[in-house]
């Protein structure tokens, strides 16, 4: 039996299929459809990304959505925010998720078949970023749930946009289209959606007929210093967040 088949069909939220080259292509989903994202998703991202890691098969990662969006909605459940213990889960599984889709070490694609309004730092930490001309870039659920964007896009978007563009986007909630994020350096390839896997899969199929070390290890020395970024950053960011969510309990208690 071969690691893959160990966990191939071990998540709920992640339709993973792989061809003989070793390509592999990662479907967010709910129940087939568009990804909601919760809770649960939020702890087995962790544990998809560390299995995807560990697997040396692996020879480059396709990462897409289902239905209309790659990520825009989110439910509250499964999220403890307001207690100690809950939050520190989250800390936890918020640093994890991101260090280990670093420990991927082969190259990686995102196909962005839609709109992103949350966890667009996922997209930021691969490689190449194609997206549909449906798709649109927001950091959205922060500000609604009132609690700070401490989760990693207060780190990565200010690489992409720089300073001034990343605290406008942040604090407006600000969207921005397909043209406008490939303008600004965030997208590679816009691509019509019925051709969008199709194209992700002709850059891999390139990227994985390179020797595997040379593959494995250029996608190691072009993502030190987002490790560094994420190592140093990400927890601060998290604890800020936490802060604020306890400041939301509070006012939540008080009515």
């Amino acid at each position: 039996m071969s690691r893959f088949e160990t966990y191939r069909d071990a998540f709920p939220h992640a339709r993973l299929t792989r061809k003989d080259n070793g390509v592999l292509e990662v479907s967010l989903h709910s129940d087939g459809g568009k990804l909601i994202f919760d809770g649960h998703a939020h702890e087995e991202f962790v544990d998809l990304f560390h299995a995807i890691g560990e697997d040396r098969d692996n020879r480059v990662v396709i990462l897409t959505g289902s239905g209309d969006a790659f990520m825009d909605t989110i439910s509250p459940e499964g999220f403890d925010f307001f207690t100690p213990t809950g939050y520190d889960k989250i800390l936890r599984e918020g640093r994890k998720v991101l260090s280990n889709l670093l420990d991927i070490e082969v190259p990686m694609i995102t196909a962005l078949n839609g709109p992103v309004r949350l966890h667009s730092e996922y997209a930021l930490l691969t490689d190449v970023i194609l997206a549909t001309p449906e798709t649109v870039f927001q950091d959205k659920p922060h500000f609604d749930f009132g609690i700070v964007p401490g989760d990693g896009v207060h780190l990565l978007w200010p690489d992409v946009l720089g300073s001034i563009r990343v605290r406008y986007f942040l604090l407006t909630r600000q969207e921005l289209d397909a043209q406008t994020a490939k303008d600004w350096g965030v997208v590679n390839e816009i691509v019509p959606a019925d051709r969008l896997l199709a194209r992700a899969h002709e850059i891999a199929d390139g990227l994985a007929a390179l020797p595997p070390l040379t593959s494995r290890y250029t996608r190691i020395a072009l993502t030190q210093r987002l490790r560094r970024l994420i190592d140093e950053g990400t927890g601060y960011g998290l604890a800020l967040e936490g802060i604020s969510a306890a400041q939301v309990a509070r006012s939540m208690g008080a009515t």
